[in-house]
């Protein structure tokens, strides 16, 4: 009975209060799990606030915290579900190797390898779309600054700024392997507008997420040019000696240098095996910048903890 009551008094008596303990308890946390954690909370505490006008905020905490749990209790719950999920997720790990030319030639068995191979060409499309988005997105929005219409639109756009950056990071997610949100910030519905709408302009994270998609033009460019670049060239070479075979090629040209596979046919193991270590430093490439964009993308697109 006395732990019953000493428990009840420890809960938040609001709902702000009741966020800012699961926050607490969720600290260090990937920030990606904190986002759709509150988000979830807020969700339903305010649905049950809704659903019971009568209460206060204090009473439908207190009545939802045999089931729902309190601020403690729902950060064990996310961390243990985020470990099963993720296990359940997770790609087969790497077979360890020991030797480095194990290591330099495994890349290739690795399926994290050719997610992002797929992800540095999609890029291109994804970044010419996004940055298309924010520059004709700002340029209306201040163009129609002057009109009645301006605000509306401007909520229209910041409101698809974040729906994009949510669809981003499900890409950026199950290609990569970076954990990304899958809630959005929650809106806070009994919020006046004006307040609402300086909430979307003094989020830092509006304006990196439109920063982000601003770099995924140049990024994207880069990205589709490397692969194309690397797998075209070191599969060229790699299969010249082939090619040779049948007439297709005589000579190999780089910067002005030229060499004759005709009348050196000693030299077709040696451009065959650069061909071959070209590919695989191209994988192990994508591989790196795989990991650094998933990092990119958490930076600029999840809302760090406070």
């Amino acid at each position: 009975m006395n732990t019953t009551t000493s428990a009840r008094v420890l809960l938040p008596t609001s709902i702000p209060a009741y966020l800012e303990q699961l926050r607490a308890a969720l600290a260090g946390a990937d920030p990606a799990l904190v986002q759709d954690a509150l988000y979830d909370a807020e969700e339903y505490l305010r649905s049950e606030l809704a659903e019971n006008p009568g209460k206060s905020e204090a009473d439908v905490i207190a009545s939802v915290a045999g089931s729902y749990g309190a601020p403690d209790e729902v950060a064990d719950i996310y961390r243990d579900t985020e470990v099963t999920v993720q296990t359940a997720l997770r790609t087969p790990p790497p077979t360890v190797r020991a030797s480095w030319l194990g290591r330099f030639f495994g890349v290739i068995a690795e399926p994290r390898t050719y997610a992002a191979l797929f992800y540095m060409v999609l890029a291109l499309a994804t970044g010419i779309f996004y940055f298309t988005w924010v520059v004709a997105g700002l340029s209306m929005s201040a163009g129609f600054a002057v009109l009645i219409i301006g605000v509306p639109f401007v909520i229209l756009y910041f409101g698809s700024v974040r729906v994009l950056s949510l669809v981003e990071g499900r890409i950026v997610e199950v290609m990569l392997g970076e954990r990304m949100p899958r809630r959005p910030l929650y809106s806070s519905r009994g919020k006046p507008l004006l307040e609402r709408i300086k909430d979307l302009f003094t989020d830092p994270r509006t304006w990196t997420t439109q920063l982000y998609f601003l770099l995924m033009l140049p990024l994207g460019i880069l990205y589709f040019t490397l692969v194309v670049t690397g797998l075209s060239v070191s599969l060229s070479l790699a299969l010249l000696p082939v090619l040779m075979l049948f007439g297709n090629s005589q000579w190999v040209h780089v910067d002005g240098f030229g060499l004759s596979l005709q009348q050196d046919p000693w030299t077709w193991p040696l451009v065959s095996l650069a061909g071959i270590v070209l590919l695989f430093v191209t994988l192990h490439l994508a591989r790196l910048i795989g990991q650094w964009h998933g990092q990119l993308a958490k930076h600029l697109l999840v809302q760090a903890e406070r």
